[in-house]
């Protein structure tokens, strides 16, 4: 099939390179020039494992192209998929500006019959919208249907998520677009869930509010844990092996960050509040996120003491190991408060200094996670990459002014910390 993707972030980048990888002919569009010159020279504008490999060899074997010109690319394509960001804005609501600019310019370029598949994160009615868009600006009377088809992509394992997914959700009440959809995704290995636009719009938020309320609510656990003198990790393996439970989403540790929770369960709980519902639940768990770097912080405080003038080595910038992304990162908050007390902070991530150099000031950004330890009066462990696992952590502790390790992500075995000399303190342990 001829696909045409609007939008070369992470959603449309990663599910571009697999349709072109399964076969399919696809061309990516994106506004910013600089974004394709980078595509087409084999340079990623961000760091997913394995993605710069598949995009590149799907772009010598010429199956994926890229361009700045929307009405090539649709009218070029049976398929139009729109992954174009979906931004917060003050108020909570979903910023759809891109949506409906980009449905106008499809709209203009229409020149048969073309499905317009909704993959970027939306509210529940956006494609009422998106249709009554196209509708009106739409020139000549060509036929077309607009699809729902959320992503549920992880960041760090993108890849591996969109060649094999757990299910593949499409909503359309189109009988020629659900024959098309089924074709498109045959070879995926996954169950196709076939539902109406609307229904395909709220599982996306549905599913990504409850994943963030298993991480809010393993961190209030935590929380109790630390009080009863338990072991959140004894407790989590518990409870996860309850098959009606499951051990993912059941780590604690600074809270959930990047690009999609905060956002979407910031949007969920407006869209609810908009259609007569009171999702408190959902403000309880964005306020449990909140409140539990707070009291990491706590933590930092009650071993240091005086903040001011203390050297303090955060090990991890990026919301989450193997990405690069520093979107809603716990790192930022913990930093900034730091720094407003006084600390002097020194950091090392494996991919996000890049993107934290644009967030973060008055950083010493660090070659390695030794040089941070070097006259550290404590380390942080913001992130859980592998590579801090495998720390030499005799040299740690000989590198650093103190050996106090706060360990925001349980990465560490706190008896072995202890009996190496470390004062070691970890959450929920």
């Amino acid at each position: 099939m001829n696909i045409c993707i609007v939008g070369t972030g992470y959603v449309g980048l990663v599910s571009g390179t697999v349709f072109a990888h399964k076969g399919h002919n696809v061309i990516c569009i994106d506004k910013e020039e600089d974004k394709i010159h980078m595509l087409k020279e084999g340079k990623m504008p961000i760091y997913e494992p394995d993605l710069e490999k598949m995009v590149v060899e799907n772009y010598k074997a010429k199956r994926l192209k890229f361009s700045t010109d929307v009405g090539e690319g649709v009218r070029s394509s049976q398929i139009i998929v729109i992954a174009v960001g979906t931004p917060p804005s003050e108020d909570g609501r979903a910023d759809l500006s891109h949506i409906e600019q980009v449905a106008r310019q499809i709209a203009r370029h229409i020149n048969e019959y073309k499905i317009i598949v909704e993959k970027s994160t939306v509210p529940v009615q956006t494609g009422e919208k998106v249709q009554l868009t196209i509708q009106r600006n739409i020139k000549q009377e060509f036929e077309f249907d607009v699809v729902s088809n959320p992503e549920f992509l992880k960041e760090g394992a993108a890849i591996e998520d969109a060649l094999h997914p757990d299910r593949i959700v499409v909503g359309t009440s189109s009988e020629r677009a659900r024959k098309v959809m089924q074709e498109l995704y045959k070879d995926f290995g996954a169950p196709i869930i076939m539902t109406d636009v609307k229904s395909a719009e709220i599982i996306k938020h549905a599913a990504n509010s409850f994943l963030a309320c298993k991480i809010s609510y393993i961190n209030a656990v935590a929380r109790i844990c630390e009080l009863a003198g338990a072991n959140i990790m004894e407790v989590a393996e518990g409870m996860g092996l309850d098959r009606r439970i499951g051990r993912q989403f059941l780590n604690a540790g600074l809270g959930y960050g990047g690009s999609c929770f905060p956002k979407d369960i910031d949007a969920f709980e407006r869209i609810s509040q908009e259609l007569g519902y009171d999702f408190r639940m959902l403000h309880e768990v964005q306020l449990i996120n909140k409140e539990q770097r707070i009291h990491f912080l706590k933590k930092v405080e009650e071993e240091l003491w005086i903040l001011k003038g203390k050297v303090v080595g955060v090990l991890g910038l990026a919301f989450k190991p193997d990405t690069d992304d520093m979107r809603e990162a716990p790192a930022i908050t913990v930093i900034h408060e730091l720094q407003k007390k006084g600390a002097i902070i020194k950091a090392y991530d494996p991919q996000a200094m890049h993107n934290a150099k644009n967030i973060l000031e008055k950083v010493e950004y660090c070659q390695d996670p030794y040089a941070v330890a070097q006259g550290a009066d404590c380390l942080i462990i913001a992130t859980e990459w592998d590579e801090f696992k495998k720390l030499d952590l005799a040299k740690v502790k000989q590198l650093m002014n103190h050996p106090t390790i706060i360990d925001g992500r349980n990465i560490y075995d706190p008896v072995k910390m202890i009996e190496m000399g470390f004062n070691y303190r970890s959450v929920g342990r």
